[in-house]
């Protein structure tokens, strides 16, 4: 029998498996979550809002398709964790800003109604910095989020809620998003697996406006099994969202063990332009030539690219002012402090 204690650090394949095979309740796995949220979640604050009720639900309902043998999904009674800036039914979604405090969207994020369809339950909403537009998770509705591995540093950003409540065993698995880092970052920070797929591959709807072109969805995991299931279920086209792309028309999951071997990789440790610490610098060159030992051939090159920081911070600014609109002097009196310097 599997231990509570267990629970909320097994895999989403490892609990899909468990409930199937009839080890383990939805209902047990749900409660298993909810306590460890109720522990931790004080501490690093990941989760920002709750859905324990309506998940409590869920799992009951999930738990009679068990012994119903109904066809079941995926991610059968698995729960996960939703970014606060993708809308879910009847569930307050934030951004991050005071403009959206008390926003209820009347609609599921496309990622959501396929999340719910593969038998997912949604735990609740995880932090971020306001509009996600920074690398640190921090804002004025609900402060900021903690690493779970040491709370004096930051979480990264801006899927910082999602990777904190991934690594600190609040939910096995969480979305986020990303157009600059904000799930690498955190994974990264964390010690968790953040994802970042092609522009399109997960569709985008209904969402606010700016950054269409440039942020993508993707999966917060513990494994990377478990993001390859995520993005079988997340990827494919949807005609609400005119960029999102054709079928993959493979399974992640089960090109898993193809393997990589005669693979040619190129490391770079700093483009040619970044500033990185020696320490830092040292666990990325290992980490990359480690690939030599699955057969692949690494070698280490020097570039000169441009540094496009300023650009980029250009480019942030000015999707941002376009997205407000005539809300822009009422943003300015209620944003993150921080923002100011650049508005």
């Amino acid at each position: 029998m599997v231990k509570e204690g267990e629970i909320v650090w097994m895999s989403a394949l490892e609990l899909s498996k468990a409930i199937r095979d009839g080890e383990l309740s939805p209902v047990d796995v749900v409660d298993a979550f909810f306590k460890r949220i109720e522990k931790v979640n004080p501490e690093i604050n990941a989760f920002v809002t709750l859905t324990e009720e309506s998940a409590r639900r869920e799992a009951e309902a999930a738990e009679k398709a068990v012994k119903s043998r109904k066809k079941l999904g995926p991610l059968h009674g698995v729960p996960v964790a939703i970014k606060d800036n993708m809308p879910v039914k009847g569930v307050r979604t934030t951004w991050g800003s005071k403009l959206y405090e008390n926003c209820v969207p009347n609609e599921d994020y496309v990622l959501v109604e396929r999340l719910r369809s593969s038998g997912a339950i949604i735990m609740g909403k995880t932090n971020l910095p306001e509009f996600g537009l920074i690398g640190i998770t921090d804002n004025s509705v609900f402060g900021v989020t903690r690493n779970p591995w040491d709370k004096t540093t930051t979480c990264g950003g801006s899927s910082g809620g999602s990777a904190a409540a991934v690594a600190a065993g609040l939910c096995p698995i969480a979305v986020g998003n990303d157009w600059g880092g904000s799930l690498r970052t955190p994974a990264s920070f964390c010690g968790v697996f953040g994802f970042k797929p092609h522009l399109g591959r997960i569709p985008r709807w209904p969402q606010l406006s700016g950054f269409e072109t440039l942020a993508v969805e993707g999966p917060i995991t513990r494994t990377v099994a478990d993001a390859a299931l995520m993005l079988d279920i997340m990827a494919g086209p949807d005609s609400r969202d005119y960029l999102s792309l054709p079928p993959p028309g493979v399974s992640y999951l089960e090109n898993l063990e193809r393997g990589i071997k005669g693979k040619k990789f190129a490391f770079s440790p700093d483009l040619g332009y970044a500033i990185i610490e020696p320490e830092v610098e040292e666990i990325a060159r290992r980490a990359a030539f480690s690939f030599t030992d699955l057969g692949c051939v690494v070698e280490e090159v020097k570039l000169n690219l441009i540094d496009m920081g300023a650009d980029f911070v250009s480019v942030e600014v000015s999707n941002m002012v376009a997205a407000m609109g005539d809300r822009m002097e009422e943003w300015k009196k209620v944003c993150y402090k921080p923002y100011l310097d650049f508005l």
